[in-house]
């Protein structure tokens, strides 16, 4: 029993602490044993906090991740001797650890999509060595003890005969050799527990000194302020994503295998190549600036027809046509290349980010500083322009060149250089596949042409009749529209698809194309069953 529970240890101390050196790549800003420990905290009544506070002091944080430790290590141990006495008893222990640690990291304000995975690979992988452990040991239990000493074999255990040398044939106790291999399992497993934990404390520490560094910047007023939401922009309909999207929920896609730990006061940004002045800017000097805020909707070029790869939110940020001005791009110019902290760039045209839309060099988002994860302290928002092209992150460079000289990640991989995000549309209510009751159906769903602005969305039944929806009113062009129809619909199977047309009269593409090379187009349609 004591081996079984030193393996419940072993596998499941592996399992947190890969767990937390996962999160340090995927979510650098909350991780399971984080989330758990602020869960606990929010949970404690405010008497219990004081009398903590009163006791340890500045170390009250230290002692409660000791006690979780000492919390987790009999859990741990519980659940390796459940698995010694029933198989998958002590596996639905780790398993009920993992979901604990999913719905602490959902109650997380800093929490990402990224961060939910992160518990269940670790109690995935707990699982896994536990109960590779836990063969080993029932191997060695088999084979019965490892008995101390040589054990004689055969004749020479009755003595050697007449006139003939005394041999005795040695061999190694049957239980011996399964021991051995259980106690060379359980060193590995502790050995991936130390050096995944040397890891994870070296990453999680780098991240702590950033996030707390992100929590004590308080953030200048704009000198610019974001226009006001108009009234009813935001249409009151069940399942409709939200005009302004929280940053816990913002898409994030980059190439980023770690998220960059960029330190605010280290940061620098270059600007360099075909200038007159080349230009180099520190964080405190930029947030100095008279600053931008505006609402934008940024999107993905692999966002699919219907898909989610999209947000809006309120940008805080300096025009970067202004920093450009400074810097006075040469004749010839016509492309930024930019450049972010792990060395992706992007290529953005230089017309884009010298006239009059509202690109910026961002710090804020929606209220507050930037998270980690989408690219703190500084990064490009252009409205406009899909991602690939504009929108990088954690941006240390902007490189004045051409297009006929530089090529940014994407290009040379068979994506377009300029990226102008196409006019596209997307149903949300009713959900694809989703039964509703017969009666008045109510539809309502998205719509965006960045930097041209909506001009009218329809709606067609079985491939009918256009109808025109009710368009909510925009915050500006750049930024997404929620619109919302009302069909009376009798009990069937019916195919709706959603059309928009910008301001320009100029409708969205009804030809289907894949994302690869310059975006995906097409009627998103849905398929919707009316009961009676």
């Amino acid at each position: 029993m004591w081996w079984a529970a030193a393996a419940g240890v072993a596998a499941v101390g592996a399992g947190v602490v890969l767990g937390e050196l996962a999160a340090g790549l995927l979510s650098p800003s909350v991780s399971p044993v984080t989330a758990v420990g602020g869960a606990v905290i929010d949970a404690v009544p405010p008497g219990v906090k004081d009398w903590a506070i009163s006791l340890f002091g500045t170390a009250d944080k230290l002692a409660l991740l000791g006690g979780m430790a000492l919390v987790i290590a009999a859990l741990a141990a519980l659940a390796g001797v459940l698995e010694w006495r029933r198989r998958f008893a002590g596996l639905a222990v780790i398993a009920v650890f993992g979901l604990v640690g999913v719905a602490a990291v959902l109650t997380r304000a800093e929490g990402s999509a990224n961060a939910v995975p992160v518990p269940l690979l670790a109690a995935v992988l707990g699982m896994v060595l536990l109960r590779w452990l836990i063969r080993r040991l029932k191997d060695w239990f088999d084979a019965g003890p490892a008995a101390e000493g040589p054990a004689a074999e055969g004749p020479a255990a009755e003595g050697p005969a007449d006139g003939e040398p005394a041999e005795v044939t040695r061999r190694e106790p049957a239980g011996r050799p399964a021991r051995r291999r259980f106690l060379q399992s359980l060193a590995v497993t502790a050995a991936i527990a130390g050096v995944g934990g040397v890891l994870a404390s070296t990453l999680r520490g780098a991240a702590a000194a950033v996030v707390e560094l992100r929590g004590r910047l308080v953030l200048p007023g704009p000198a610019s302020r974001a226009q006001p939401i108009p009234a009813g922009a935001e249409l009151s309909l069940a399942g409709l994503d939200p005009l302004v999207t929280p940053n816990k929920d913002f898409y994030r896609i980059d190439t980023a295998l770690r998220v960059p730990l960029v330190d605010p006061h280290e940061w620098k940004l270059k600007v360099t190549g075909l200038v007159d002045h080349e230009i180099e800017l520190d964080f405190d000097t930029l947030l100095a600036k008279p600053l931008t805020e505006r609402y934008i909707t940024i999107a993905c070029v692999s966002n699919e027809v219907g898909g989610d790869l999209i947000g809006n939110a309120r940008w805080l940020g300096w025009p970067v046509r202004e920093l450009l001005a400074q810097a006075g791009p040469k004749p010839g110019a016509d492309m930024v290349l930019s450049r972010s902290a792990d060395g992706w760039t992007a290529g953005t045209p230089l017309e884009v980010l010298t006239d009059t839309r509202d690109a910026l060099l961002a710090v804020g988002m929606n209220g507050e500083p930037l998270p980690l994860e989408h690219g703190f302290p500084v990064r490009l928002v252009v409205p406009g322009l899909y991602g690939y092209v504009s929108a990088t992150k954690w941006v240390t460079e902007l490189k004045i060149t051409r297009f006929a000289d530089d090529v940014a990640y994407w290009t040379p991989r068979g994506w377009s250089e300029r990226g102008p995000i196409k006019t596209s549309s997307r149903i949300d209510v009713p959900r694809a596949g989703r039964s509703v009751n017969a009666g008045t159906v109510d539809f309502g769903g998205v719509a965006w042409a960045q930097h041209r602005g909506i001009g009218k969305v329809e709606v067609r039944v079985n491939r009918g009749e256009w109808k025109q929806a009710e368009l909510a009113p925009a915050i500006s062009t750049d930024t997404w529209r929620q619109w919302k129809l009302s069909l009376p619909l009798g009990p069937g199977q019916y195919e709706v698809q959603v059309r928009a047309t910008d301001l320009d009269g100029v409708p969205q593409a009804e030809e289907r194309a894949p994302v690869a090379p310059s975006g995906a187009t097409g009627y998103h349609t849905v398929t919707v069953d009316v009961k009676s």
